[in-house]
């Protein structure tokens, strides 16, 4: 390609170097933002491919019933301190030869336990009379077995006839994958969970991860449009002196190209160093295996690859006045600014986002989509805004700095929304999630002391009778009665034996050791129990809800300082002749400031709008959740800290303006 020929490059270099050190500054800034860009990408990409390597991993816990089976494979789940232990039974069938499951080395053999590490540590620390289940463990569990580092699983030997692995189990709606009946398998292959809290673990890290990844193209985007009137001044000069329009937009391919590659390289970089700190972010059930968020050369490839070429389209994109206009460039003519279909596309735009949350409901992959286009039509509305602001602060000024401000507002309404793009993304987020929280109170009866056992309706008695027994035996002070609760569910006409115990968590699984095996179809379990998943998923969505609040945030504020520190070198030489012609600074600080904070607190304000109406949306499109007013709270603490760290980070850059205010006269490059 002749555009990117050696001289092109050659001029790129020179071009570079000749803008000395407020040039390279510039640059570097561009870098930066793509390199934030590409670590925070590569990050949220991660999490997302981290939920599914955790689901390969444990589909063989869900067996898949064969014509021709080798082996039989029962899974329950009982408990211990309040956290779950998956508990497999496997019994190979006579005759047939069988792989071994993942994570084993071999098949287990009648009455061998094999653990997880954690659950080997934790048997070590506890009593006997406490183990959850029974046995001395015989081998630990391999990575391939388990979803996360801490998780509890047990995997237990049988010989075929063993009630075990013949007695049929209640599979129970309300802890989808925890229970399942003895089935004859094939191989340990298994199959994807298709409900349950693992589906809705990715739908939120989808959801979380839409609400990052728009605020980082925006700010990859923004990196190559840093200093974009010092560098279309240089290209029109060039233009005018009779460079080709092909050799622009080399040139300008060419500068992209290689603050994009820097800022890439830099970013993939900050991945691999701030890969450990995600692996501990304890996200249902634990922290992850730092393998499973290694995203692998072919998705970092297309990653890095994605943000150089938006960095290059963006700095392309706006070429054409330069290449048409050039001397309307040099001469400061003004362009034909947003235009009002921006607005109409936004609206149209959430009203069509409305209408398929609705049709299709909040978990489907239309409704991902459509809310996806509202976050971007948020940023394509935002310089139209920024327009009709300048016009209406221009003919409303009575002060110097206001004055100025409404101009800046007036003339380049992009560059200003850049500066306020971060925090008015952020403003989204805080409002999308600012009433919306998950409800995870139990529906049913129970009490979190009392365990509950169902017993075939004509053998409760005796049921009754034998817990007393094996209480008495274990020295546990309970009281057994029998009710028609829905805690504990059986394959067959039954009622619940229930057994109170005083004296807290250990004599509680004090009491649950002992009554394990007293019917072979399931353990016995508290009302906690039954809603462990549910309990866990509400505290990992609050914690994932407030990840996402810091992260977008922090990119807010970090695009807020990189933009204002480059909108200070692209506009040096107009600071300067305003210095020389009696501006004070202190007027040309406070125009910046207002410059700032007037969009801000439209813009701001109105995608928190836009937010708590796409969260209404998806609540009242069937998603299990509620309007909480304590999140107004995190919404208000979330906007004081926006306009605090906008600020801050404007105020970052006051020392650049001072020092460009000097540099009266300075000519363009």
């Amino acid at each position: 390609m002749r555009a990117l020929d050696r001289t092109t490059w050659a001029l790129t270099w020179g071009l570079t170097r000749a803008g000395g050190r407020t040039g390279l500054l510039a640059t570097g800034l561009a870098v930066a933002a793509a390199a934030v860009s590409t670590t925070l990408l590569l990050l949220c990409v991660a999490l997302n491919l981290g939920f599914q390597h955790r689901a390969d991993r444990t589909d063989w816990r869900n067996p898949v019933e064969s014509s021709r089976p080798v082996a039989v494979e029962a899974v329950g789940t009982t408990f211990t301190r309040g956290v779950a232990v998956t508990v497999v039974d496997v019994a190979r069938l006579p005759g047939r030869a069988v792989p071994a499951p993942p994570g084993l080395d071999r098949f287990p053999a009648p009455g061998e336990l094999w653990v997880s590490p954690a659950f080997g540590a934790l048997l070590d620390r506890l009593p006997a009379d406490r183990h959850p289940v029974s046995g001395t463990p015989t081998g630990t569990l391999g990575r391939a077995a388990l979803a996360h580092p801490g998780e509890l699983v047990a995997v237990i030997g049988h010989r075929p006839g063993d009630p075990a692995v013949t007695a049929e189990r209640a599979p129970d709606p309300r802890r989808v994958g925890d229970i399942v009946s003895p089935t004859r398998i094939a191989s340990f292959t298994g199959a994807p969970l298709t409900d349950g809290t693992g589906k809705a673990y990715e739908s939120v890290a989808r959801v979380a991860t839409v609400l990052v990844i728009v605020p980082l193209l925006v700010l990859a985007a923004s990196a190559a449009r840093l200093s974009v009137s010092r560098r279309d001044q240089r290209l029109a000069a060039l233009r005018l002196i009779g460079a080709t329009p092909g050799r622009v937009a080399g040139l300008t391919a060419a500068e992209a190209l290689l603050t994009g590659t820097a800022g890439v390289l830099l970013g993939a970089l900050g991945y691999a160093v701030l890969l450990p700190a995600e692996a501990s972010l304890p996200l249902a059930g634990g922290s992850w295996y730092p393998a499973d968020l290694w995203i692998g050369a072919r998705p970092l490839l297309v990653v890095t690859a994605g943000v150089i070429a938006l960095v290059v389209v963006s700095a392309l994109a706006g070429l054409r006045q330069v290449v048409v206009g050039p001397l309307g460039v040099t001469r400061r003519s003004l362009g034909r600014g947003a235009s009002a279909v921006r607005a109409v596309v936004f609206v149209a735009v959430v009203a069509g986002y409305g209408w398929i949350s609705k049709q299709y409901g909040s978990d489907d992959s239309m409704a991902l989509y459509a809310f996806a286009a509202v976050f971007l039509a948020l940023a394509v509305m935002g310089p139209w805004v920024v327009r009709i602001l300048g016009r209406i602060v221009t003919a409303l000024a009575k002060r110097p700095a206001t004055l100025l401000a409404g101009r800046r507002l007036l003339d380049d309404p992009k560059a200003a929304w850049r500066i306020v793009s971060g925090l008015t993304l952020a403003g989204f987020v805080a409002g999308f999630f600012a009433l919306l929280t998950l409800n995870s109170a139990p529906p049913w009866g129970g009490r979190p002391d009392q365990l509950a056992i169902a017993a075939p309706v004509h053998t409760v008695t005796q049921v009754r009778k034998q817990a007393e027994q094996r209480l008495r035996a274990a020295d546990v002070s309970a009281v057994v009665g029998v009710d028609d609760g829905f805690v504990a569910t059986a394959p067959y006409d039954s009622r619940q034996v229930t057994v109170t115990v005083s004296g807290g968590p250990a004599e509680l699984d004090r009491a649950r050791t002992a009554l394990t095996g007293l019917t072979p179809d399931q353990y016995p379990l508290t009302t906690t129990d039954v809603n462990w998943s549910e309990t866990q998923f509400t505290q990992d969505f609050t914690t994932l809800t407030r990840v996402v609040l810091v992260v977008t945030f922090t990119i807010a504020i970090t695009s807020a300082g990189i933009t204002a520190a480059a909108s200070v070198l692209d506009r040096r030489r107009t600071y300067a002749l305003l210095h020389l012609a009696g501006t004070p600074l202190q007027v040309l600080d406070r125009a910046r400031n207002r410059e700032t904070l007037i969009p801000v607190t439209v813009l701001a304000g109105g995608a928190v709008a836009a937010g708590l109406l796409c969260g209404g949306s998806m609540m009242l499109a069937g998603a299990d959740s509620s309007f909480d007013a304590h999140g107004l709270t995190v919404l208000a603490v979330c906007c004081v800290a926006g306009i605090g760290g906008i600020l801050a980070a404007g105020g970052l850059s006051r020392p650049l303006l001072r020092s460009v205010t000097r540099q009266a006269g300075a000519r363009d490059e």
